[in-house]
């Protein structure tokens, strides 16, 4: 069974090449530069190294095991989601927002997800599996072809796709760290963004970790009883638990932290509750980044109006938490925050 390039680091490239294929080590690099630095793919562009090396390394590896079948632009052409389809037929999907100067990537970590939040589609559909560091890290390669086309480059990534990305935290890291490197695709690490619904203790250790990379905490309420109906996890790891896993996060990494909230017309888009929120992040270096909430179907809230967002985000600063509302971005595709999910049979 063939290998996945993208899932090895350059020095396991390098061992096979040596240890299994019988081929100068110096060979790695030419292959790694070409996937990573050329953006190459295909067997003959691979022009750089002997023809027979290339049959070889075409019967040892994949150099693509997700395959794009089915695309979806915005009405605004500022938004493309592509469906990928997984080795086992499970499926993806993956987003480019293009914004006035930015290229951003919004990449899946997993296929589904096990978190069960109920405005979430991706939530609704369930857990099918984890995804490889390969697996996350084609996504974001098959984009940056996309844009080179086109003259222009992956510019940020956030990792908000389908599937919580601390659930399958070594994979994710890895693919950070690959995509992270000069060597590799060489995006800064402060390029990316990874989204929790507030896995306490993979919070932690990330903390632990001093990783330059962003942190987003989905929140989404201010007390125990709401928060658990929209967001299971919260049985598990409660509010008080995860405000003192972000503080420590700050604590460790002096970074400052956004919190998640989808305006959820009449639920938590009040002015009382915007005080909660304002009460419960004092005195904490953060942000807070509220959406309206993209629709889905088994969820029968609606998004809040712009009056009650921005009166929401008002008592926010007036209490000195910087707060953004977000562009909703295609929506007229199912591509929003929220929104992806699969509906075709695998």
């Amino acid at each position: 069974m063939k290998r996945n390039l993208y899932d090895l680091s350059f020095e396991q490239v390098e061992n096979l090449l040596v240890e299994e294929l019988n081929e100068p080590a110096f060979r790695a690099k030419q292959i790694w530069e070409g996937v990573y630095k050329n953006l190459w793919y295909k067997q003959e562009e691979f022009s750089n190294i002997p023809k027979k090396l290339r049959e070889k390394l075409w019967e040892s590896f994949e150099f693509q095991s997700i395959s794009p079948i089915k695309k979806l632009e915005s009405n605004d052409q500022e938004t493309t989601k592509i469906l990928f389809q997984l080795n086992d037929h499970k499926a993806i999907e993956t987003v480019l927002m293009k914004y006035d100067k930015r290229n951003t990537l919004c990449i899946s970590t997993q296929a589904g997800c096990a978190m069960g939040c109920v405005f979430c589609a991706t939530g609704q559909m369930g857990f099918k599996r984890h995804l490889s560091a390969g697996e996350i890290i084609e996504q974001v390669m098959f984009f940056a072809r996309v844009l080179k086309s086109q003259d222009e480059k992956v510019t940020n990534i956030v990792l908000m796709g389908m599937g919580e990305p601390f659930h399958n935290y070594d994979a994710t890291m890895t693919a950070i760290n690959r995509l992270s490197d000069p060597s590799g695709l060489g995006l800064g690490a402060r390029r990316f963004t990874v989204s929790t619904v507030g896995l306490v203790p993979m919070i932690r250790h990330f903390a632990d970790e001093d990783r330059q990379t962003n942190l987003a905490i989905s929140l989404h309420a201010v007390n125990d009883a709401e928060r658990s109906q929209l967001m299971p996890v919260n049985v598990k790891y409660p509010i008080k638990e995860v405000m003192e896993a972000c503080k420590y996060y700050v604590q460790k990494t002096n970074r400052r932290i956004t919190f998640e909230w989808a305006l959820i017309a009449g639920k938590n888009d009040s002015e009382k509750t915007a005080q909660d929120l304002a009460n419960l992040l004092k005195g904490l270096l953060c942000h807070v980044n509220a959406i309206p909430l993209n629709p889905t179907n088994q969820f029968i809230y609606q998004a809040s109006n712009k009056e009650q967002t921005q009166k929401f985000q008002k008592v926010l600063e007036k209490n000195g938490i910087p707060c953004t509302i977000r562009l909703r971005r295609g929506i007229d595709i199912n591509a929003g925050c929220g929104q992806l999910a699969i509906h075709h049979p695998e």
